[in-house]
């Protein structure tokens, strides 16, 4: 299995700015809708870009900046007859995105509604119970996006 080069985290020459980091990597259209793929279960390049109609030009690039990233690594697979290839899975770092796409469809749902509803509901697996993403203490609590705030870290320690 190939992991790509994965990043240990920012440089002290990258923004300071957590959301502007990852914005370099994700902030790009088509590396959110490659990762809707993945978490769909489209591993194969030609799966993936079928499945999206993108340029392969342009999917080659996605993931080899989200295999970079250390988001995706690849596993060398080979259909008889026919050269190895790669395919591209979720790392840890990956899979905690999935919470950011979740993010994205609910707020979809909610302001860029389609008349005919959602194409896809969220549900608890065990008793199939609608859930959203939320801001959660640490304690475990629902706390209203209203009552919450956004401090500078350094203020936060003083």
């Amino acid at each position: 299995m190939s992991t790509g080069r994965q990043r240990s985290g920012p440089s002290d020459d990258e923004p300071p700015c957590s959301i502007e980091r990852s914005l370099q990597i994700l902030g790009e259209r088509w590396a959110l809708l490659v990762l809707r793929e993945i978490f769909a279960g489209r591993h194969r390049f030609a799966e993936i870009q079928s499945s999206l109609g993108i340029a392969t030009n342009l999917l080659s690039s996605r993931l080899k900046v989200l295999v970079e990233a250390g988001v995706l690594h690849t596993q060398t697979y080979q259909e008889p007859g026919s050269r190895p290839r790669q395919s591209y899975h979720l790392t840890e770092a990956g899979r905690d995105l999935r919470i950011v796409l979740i993010a994205l469809q609910q707020w979809g749902d909610v302001h860029r509604p389609r008349p005919s509803g959602p194409s896809a509901l969220r549900r608890t697996r065990s008793t199939g119970r609608p859930v959203h993403v939320g801001f959660l203490d640490d304690s475990g609590q629902e706390v209203p996006s209203t009552a919450v705030v956004t401090i500078a870290a350094a203020a936060a320690e003083s």
